[in-house]
């Protein structure tokens, strides 16, 4: 498997990616993946982890920095704009039809967690995407709105929008508005803030297993007025006919949003448990991974192969 740094356009802005090949002989063109990386994160870390391993499978795979992020261009640095993250998965699609080494009647799309989210969105409105997957996919929006479980108490999110708002009026001042940090300082604070699931997200981007010095730390007060009012789900029912896999741990606290997906598609669909995982257990921890990789391996094999 050979990697090769690549960088495309999306909507004006240069996108930075690893490009993953096969290096095993081929008949023709091989079948590819656009692989989309969680909020905060970079393509050296889950994401890199999916593309190489699903290289290794057979498949093209590209694995991208969102605009505004990691290697990527795009000011200001650290904005989670929802629009621009869905433009970038399409941009990615449309990379890898100039590639010679890809068949361009059969690409798919891997989200994990946010970029789950935003490869549905993506998925509806493309039709050049053949099928979809996701691992511990969300909509970050209502992560923000609702909370990781779906029961945050609704003035959470308020105060998060008063924030914006007055750092927007900062902003227009001329000073400097701050930002908003993404990560207490310790996985104790983590806790008091997000339970366990905050606690395995400190343990992942905070710590030497998966932390990496681009991995976005903070993000922009724009972001939050612009993850508001997105709906990742709203396309949902324009992915069928074509077919969808979602895996989830089943420990995983964010996996109501999986299963309000499954309920809204139309075509071909599968919700994929993995016994034991929790959403972040899914990023990197070998035998979750292995048991993820052997499903979509499957899933793309046969819906890729058929598609035409």
């Amino acid at each position: 498997m050979a990697r090769t740094d690549v960088s495309f356009d999306s909507a004006g802005i240069r996108i930075a990616a690893h490009l993953h090949t096969p290096d095993s002989p081929a008949a023709g063109p091989r079948p590819a993946l656009v692989v989309g990386h969680p909020g905060t994160s970079v393509k050296e870390q889950t994401s890199g982890i999916y593309a190489r391993r699903m290289a290794e499978r057979g498949f093209v795979t590209l694995a991208f920095d969102a605009a505004h992020q990691g290697e990527s261009g795009g000011l200001p640095r650290g904005l989670e704009d929802p629009a621009q993250r869905v433009e970038d998965f399409k941009a990615a699609v449309s990379y890898l039809t100039t590639r010679a080494e890809v068949d361009s009647d059969r690409i798919g799309l891997l989200g994990i967690c946010a970029s789950g989210g935003y490869s549905l969105s993506a998925a509806g409105g493309d039709h050049r995407v053949k099928a979809v997957a996701t691992v511990s996919g969300v909509d970050v929006a209502r992560q923000f709105r609702l909370g990781a479980d779906g029961t945050q108490d609704p003035a959470v999110f308020q105060a998060l929008l008063d924030a914006a708002a007055r750092a927007r009026t900062t902003a227009a001042r001329g000073e400097d508005a701050g930002v908003m940090t993404m990560f207490p300082e310790t996985a104790e604070q983590a806790g008091a803030l997000g339970g366990r699931h905050g606690v395995e997200g400190f343990e992942y981007y905070c710590t030497p297993r998966g932390e990496h010095e681009r991995s976005a730390k903070f993000l922009v007060w724009e972001s939050i007025d612009k993850l508001a009012f997105f709906d990742a789900f709203h396309a949902v029912p324009l992915i069928g006919p074509r077919p969808l896999l979602q895996i989830v741990g089943t420990r995983a606290v964010t996996s109501w949003m999986a299963v309000d997906v499954h309920q809204r598609a139309t075509g071909p669909k599968e919700l994929h448990w993995i016994e034991g995982a929790s959403h972040v257990d899914l990023y990197d921890k070998k035998e979750h991974v292995d048991a993820a990789v052997d499903r979509l391996t499957d899933f793309y094999g046969r819906t890729l192969a058929e598609a035409v």
